[in-house]
């Protein structure tokens, strides 16, 4: 690990932002940062930290003792516009811009997703909090999209770069939405989430701030890409995925009581270790807001 105070940001740009404790845990991904107080960041912390989040992807920040849900709520405000904690599940007796991961509610995300990539406009920025953590185990991997892209062969990303692919929620949550909330879900995007409609997203998305590249489809939520057929499609993602996951593309965070992470869910996938057996966890995330994923410019458009 190193330990740096250099700003997360371009040079054109680093000398009007603070400069955050920072220390890198791998040469490309991921961060720790100490001695701030999220309940208290100055603006430009936070315009720091949305910048850091770009360049480092996922940041932990520990000590948080102090956050519950209404001064993380306010937090998600500064970073950017939040939305409702799940377009589907039911807040329950949390506030309506928190989803808890219970699990003993069946709240679990063993297996490699980006979050909510089933909207057209999936969240730009996650904030997940730790509320009660098991003696051991239930870490959490990041895995970093843009670097697994950049070290695809030249070939791969050409052809990769053309692809479209269908995004689904109903494996995950059609059950959840149809039985339990009798087919009507939260207000996300101003309307009503009444059904899981498949949205289709570019395989390869380009980052809206910093223009790179990235692997934007995951085992959680991409069913099929468009224009192949179904081996093709399955070979396709399965070289994708293997690929994504390699240890050298993966950050892995061992929780401590007080813990934050942010990551940056335009250019990022996790997994939620599920080692704990009966032991009781419960993380409490938020989502801002993003955009509508734009992949490379085809051949022979204008940009």
């Amino acid at each position: 690990m190193t330990t740096t105070t250099a700003s997360a940001t371009a040079p054109s740009t680093s000398t009007a932002l603070p400069r955050l404790p920072l220390v890198e845990l791998g040469p490309h991904f991921g961060a720790e940062i100490h001695g701030i107080d999220l309940a208290r960041v100055t603006d430009d912390e936070v315009r720091a930290l949305r910048a850091a989040l770009v360049r480092y992807k996922v940041l932990f920040v520990r000590g948080q003792h102090g956050l519950d849900d209404a001064a993380q709520i306010d937090f998600g405000r500064r970073l950017g516009e939040i939305t409702a904690g799940h377009p589907v599940h039911d807040s329950g007796d949390v506030p309506p811009e928190v989803y808890s991961l219970d699990s003993q509610d069946n709240g679990f995300a063993d297996v490699w997703h980006t979050d909510v990539t089933f909207v057209r406009r999936p969240p730009a920025v996650s904030v997940l909090r730790a509320v009660v953590l098991p003696p051991t185990g239930g870490d959490t991997n990041w895995a970093d999209s843009q670097l697994a892209y950049e070290s695809l062969s030249p070939g791969l990303r050409a052809h990769i770069d053309t692809l479209t692919a269908v995004h689904d929620g109903t494996r995950e949550f059609g059950y959840y939405l149809a039985q339990r909330r009798q087919g009507r879900g939260n207000v996300w995007e101003g309307e009503v989430f009444t059904e899981l409609a498949p949205v289709e997203h570019p395989v390869v998305r380009v980052h809206p701030e910093s223009g790179r590249r990235g692997l934007f489809v995951n085992p959680g939520f991409t069913s099929h890409i468009v224009g192949v057929s179904e081996h093709e499609s399955r070979g396709l993602l399965d070289i994708l995925y293997a690929h994504l996951t390699k240890p050298e593309h993966v950050v892995r965070h061992r929780w401590q009581p007080g813990d934050v992470a942010l990551w940056d869910n335009r250019s990022t996938a996790h997994y939620a270790n599920r080692d704990y057996g009966d032991q009781h966890r419960v993380m409490h995330r938020i989502t801002l807001r993003g955009d509508v994923p734009v992949g490379p410019v085809k051949p022979g458009a204008t940009a």
